[in-house]
C-alpha cells in the first residue's frame, strides 16, 4: 500500500496502471466541449457574493507561482495548470468556434457568446452587480465558478486560518464528494437554473456522459494528495466518490423529471430525460432485447435513462440492501409510468429521488472495504452478463464504474501487481468496446465483461 505521505496527483492516482483506454474513451466523449458547518452529503449554501475574478487568485505569491514557496501546504501552481491544461479555461472560447456558432444559429440566437443559456455553463455567469473590477467573463469556467465567491472567504484564506475556517467563510467544499457532485452536475447535466434540453442537443450540442470519479481523475489536477492534503481534507476514495456521484446524478435526473417545466408538451416529452439510443442508432442494428432494467417494456418504446440507477442499485445492495430493493421497485414502476401516465411518473420519480437522497449520507459515512469493492465489481459485471441493461449508456457507466473500483483496489493495496496488470488489460478491452456509440455492440460488451470477470481479485 502507498505510504500516507507519498504525494500522488489526483488525476493519476493509480489510473496509469489500470487502463489507458479510460482516458481515451472518456476524452472522446467529452472533447467536443472541450465548513466546518457543512457536513458530508449536505448541500452547501447558495453562492450570492461578489466574484472577484481569476486574477484575484493568480498572483505569484498565491496560486500563480512557478515554484512552491517554503512552508506552503499547496503547490501554488494551480492557476498555471488551469490556464494551460484545463478544458474549463476554454469553455467560453468554445462558444466562438464553429460548433458554437452553428448551435446558436440553429436555436435562433444572434450568437452564443451573449446568450444566457450558453453562458450559464460556459462561463462564470454571475449577474453584473456580482462581478468585481478584475472579473472577466471570457475567462470561462474560472476559480469561483467551482470554489464560490472569493469575496466571502478570500480574507480568511489569506490569513492561513486553515481549510475548515475557509469552508466556514464560504469556500465551496469541492473535496467533499456530495458537494462536488452537486456542483459538477449543475452544468454537466443541469439544475433548476440551467438545463441542457433536447432542443439544445438537437441544435448540435454533443451528449454529456458524466461520472464523478472518472471526470475528477481526468481533469488536470491542480492539487496534490500528500500528507498535508490528507490531514486537511481526508484521503479520497475512488469507490466512495463513484458511489456518491451515481446518487447525485440520479437525484438531478429525478429533479428534472419532476420539474413542471419538463412535463410533456402536447405529445412530446422532454427527450433529454430518456436514453439516447432508444432512437439514435442505425436502423440495421437490431439490438433490442428484453431487459429487467426496462421493467419489461416492449420494443419501440422510449426508455428513461437509468444507467446511474442501475449502478446505484448495485452499490446499495452492498451498503443498504433494503434501500436497494426500494430503489429497484420504484425504478421499475417509473419505467412503466413513463409510457402511460406522466403524473404517475412524477410520483415515482419523487420516490426514486427520495431513495437516492437517503443513500447519500450512508455512502458518505461508509468505509468501503476490500470485500465491498470486490462485491460491487462483481455486481456491476453480473448486471451486464445477465443481459440486463446492455444498452450503450449502461455499458458506458459500467465501464467507468469498473475502472473506479479497480483504481481503488490498487490504491489501497487490495490487488497485487499481477492482478492489477490483468485488470488493466481487460479494462482496456472494455473501454475499446464502449469508445464509440455508433460501433457499439452489446455482445462485444458482454464478452469484454466476461474477460474482466476472470481478473477480479479473489
Amino acid at each position: 500500500m502507498r505510504a500516507a505521505d507519498e504525494p500522488v496527483s489526483q488525476n493519476s492516482r493509480v489510473r496509469s496502471g489500470i487502463a489507458g483506454g479510460l482516458i481515451a474513451a472518456v476524452l472522446v466523449a467529452a472533447a467536443a466541449l472541450f465548513p466546518c458547518g457543512t457536513a458530508k452529503g449536505q448541500a452547501p449554501a447558495a453562492d450570492n457574493g461578489i466574484h472577484l475574478g481569476v486574477a484575484a487568485c493568480a498572483g505569484n505569491n498565491c496560486h500563480g507561482a512557478v515554484e512552491r514557496l517554503k512552508g506552503s501546504s499547496v503547490p501554488q501552481n494551480e492557476y498555471l495548470i488551469w490556464s494551460q491544461k484545463d478544458k474549463h479555461r476554454l469553455a467560453y472560447a468554445a462558444l466562438l468556434g464553429e460548433r458554437g456558432i452553428r448551435i446558436a444559429k440553429n436555436l435562433g440566437l444572434p450568437d452564443a457568446q451573449n446568450a444566457q443559456i450558453c453562458l450559464d455553463c460556459h462561463a462564470d455567469n454571475v449577474p453584473q452587480d456580482k462581478r468585481g473590477r478584475e472579473f472577466q467573463l471570457t475567462d470561462g469556467v474560472g476559480c469561483e465558478a467551482c470554489h464560490g465567491a472569493a469575496v466571502s472567504w478570500l480574507g480568511v484564506h489569506l490569513s492561513g486560518a486553515g481549510h475548515r475556517a475557509n469552508l466556514a467563510a464560504g469556500l465551496y467544499p469541492t473535496d467533499q464528494p456530495a458537494a462536488r457532485a452537486q456542483k459538477c452536475l449543475s452544468c454537466h447535466f443541469g439544475d433548476d437554473k440551467r438545463f441542457i434540453t433536447h432542443q439544445i442537443m438537437g441544435a448540435g450540442h454533443p451528449p454529456m456522459p458524466f461520472e464523478l470519479d472518472t471526470y475528477t481523475a481526468i481533469e488536470p489536477a491542480h492539487f496534490v494528495v500528500d500528507q498535508s492534503y490528507v490531514e486537511r481534507k481526508g484521503r479520497p476514495n475512488d469507490v466512495q466518490v463513484w458511489a456518491i456521484g451515481q446518487a447525485g446524478d440520479l437525484i438531478h435526473r429525478m429533479d428534472a423529471l419532476i420539474d413542471p417545466k419538463n412535463a410533456p408538451k402536447g405529445v412530446n416529452p422532454e427527450l433529454v430525460l430518456f436514453d439516447c439510443q432508444s432512437c439514435h442508432h442505425a436502423m440495421n442494428q437490431l439490438q433490442w432485447q428484453p431487459q429487467r432494467g426496462s421493467a419489461g417494456q416492449p420494443p419501440g418504446r422510449l426508455k428513461l435513462y437509468d444507467a446511474t440507477a442501475v449502478m446505484l442499485r448495485v452499490i446499495a445492495a452492498r451498503v443498504a440492501p433494503d434501500a436497494a430493493k426500494a430503489l429497484g421497485d420504484h425504478m421499475a414502476a417509473l419505467h412503466q409510468a413513463t409510457g402511460q401516465d406522466w403524473a404517475a411518473a412524477q410520483r415515482e420519480g419523487q420516490a426514486v429521488r427520495q431513495a437516492a437522497s437517503q443513500l447519500v449520507p450512508a455512502l458518505a459515512q461508509h468505509d468501503f472495504t476490500r470485500d465491498d469493492m470486490k462485491a460491487m465489481m462483481t455486481g456491476v459485471i453480473d448486471v451486464g452478463l445477465s443481459g440486463d441493461d446492455t444498452d450503450y449508456s449502461a455499458a458506458q457507466q459500467a465501464a467507468m464504474a469498473l475502472q473506479s473500483i479497480a483504481a481503488a483496489l490498487k490504491a489501497y493495496g487490495y490487488a497485487n501487481d499481477d492482478q492489477v496488470k490483468g485488470m488493466a488489460g481487460a479494462l482496456g478491452g472494455l473501454f475499446e468496446v464502449v469508445s464509440n456509440d455508433q460501433t457499439y455492440r452489446p455482445e462485444a460488451f458482454v464478452k469484454a465483461l466476461a474477460d474482466l470477470q476472470k481478473t477480479v481479485p479473489q
